[in-house]
């Protein structure tokens, strides 16, 4: 990681290559899931991310919300809702807030499928920087260990096409960063945060 005056930068090429995937498989997803970093959901989330997603349905998921403050994490809750995302608070590593995400993400596919003469299966996009979780949601809800898992940002890859045991598919993708952090707290607090929930 480079530092400069006044701002961080960090733009791996991989990290490149993820945001024009996402840009190129949009339009194949229903909705996309993006995962945050509860202790610190502004500086977890890629500025960048409203502008490629548009008005593609999401979930925010507030994650590792065990080392979060609680009362914190359903105040920054409130403040996604009010800007019109669908929120949940969750621990993925331990299962907590999977029932609210599921439950979510199956009213949208009924309302996606009412009065469809044809009904194919719902996909999801996972997106989210690296090390708030990513991996860890999607083996929870396929109950098996899909994705790899690790200490170190990059452990995925590429995309994968994964199904869930509810019918619906999952396309996981890297975890993307932004070529320059101008507030360099933000990079302070994604250095500084631990990956592990232990």
């Amino acid at each position: 990681m480079a530092q400069t005056i006044g701002s961080i930068n960090w733009y791996p090429g991989h990290m490149k290559k993820t945001r024009e995937l996402i840009r190129d498989n949009l339009k194949m997803v229903d909705a996309v899931v993006e995962v945050t970093d509860a202790r610190i959901p502004i500086s977890s989330r890629n500025p960048l991310i409203d502008e490629i997603l548009g008005k593609k349905p999401r979930i925010i998921a507030l994650n590792k919300s065990d080392l979060a403050d609680g009362a914190a994490s359903k105040g920054w809750a409130e403040h996604f809702e009010a800007q019109g995302f669908k929120t949940v608070i969750m621990n993925a590593e331990r299962g907590g807030g999977m029932k609210e995400l599921l439950r979510i993400l199956e009213s949208m596919e009924k309302a996606k499928n009412e009065g469809s003469a044809v009904k194919r299966p719902y996909r999801l996009m996972i997106v989210g920087v690296p090390n708030v979780g990513k991996s860890s949601l999607i083996n929870r809800l396929t109950g098996r260990r899909s994705a790899k898992t690790g200490d170190k940002p990059g452990v995925t890859k590429g995309k994968q096409w994964i199904k869930l045991a509810n019918g619906m598919q999952l396309l996981d993708t890297p975890g993307i960063l932004w070529p320059k952090f101008e507030d360099p707290k933000v990079g302070m607090n994604l250095a500084f945060s631990p990956a592990s929930t232990t």
